[in-house]
């Protein structure tokens, strides 16, 4: 029986089994993600309330402009590595659902319908699914009499 083909031209289709081998590398990528998303939001944070005081500031010239620009700088620095790390992941067919706890999607077939094989950072390995729109709260253990090639498709 010939599954459904992905509507995302080349998305990549994981079985339990595929999204388990995979885990490895993608346990690595993923806490490289949270761990940069921290040091990002951290930045932002600090960096928001110095903002928006030079906004109602009438000012022409301010004595922290270099130190001010030298924090944007590596702020757009820091957010340069994020975006790569999500580029690997991404790479890898592995959807982030959450940069902060690193939840993460695996694009799967269940029953001839896409859905999603659901992993967290801190998870020994892939042990539950979820309709595409129902997100982390409508996960669902996998079945463990299902055959390992559930998700498989075709090439």
């Amino acid at each position: 029986m010939a599954l459904p083909k992905s509507p995302e031209a080349g998305r990549r289709v994981f079985t339990v089994e595929e999204a388990n081998q995979t885990l490895p590398l993608v346990r690595a990528i993923v806490a490289d993600i949270v761990r940069q998303w921290k040091v990002v939001s951290d930045l932002e944070q600090r960096l928001a309330p110095v903002l928006d005081r030079r906004k109602s500031s009438k000012a022409d010239a301010d004595p922290y402009d270099a130190e001010l620009a030298s924090r944007r700088a590596e702020l757009a620095a820091e957010q340069s590595t994020f975006r790569a790390y999500l580029h690997e992941l991404e790479k890898l067919g592995v959807e982030l659902k959450g940069a902060h706890n690193g939840l993460c999607d695996f694009p799967s077939v269940r029953d001839g319908r896409e859905v999603y094989l659901c992993w967290k950072l801190g998870e020994a390995e892939v042990t539950h699914w979820h309709e595409l729109h129902s997100g982390f709260s409508g996960r669902q253990p996998i079945d463990a009499r299902e055959p390992s090639h559930a998700g498989h498709q075709p090439a």
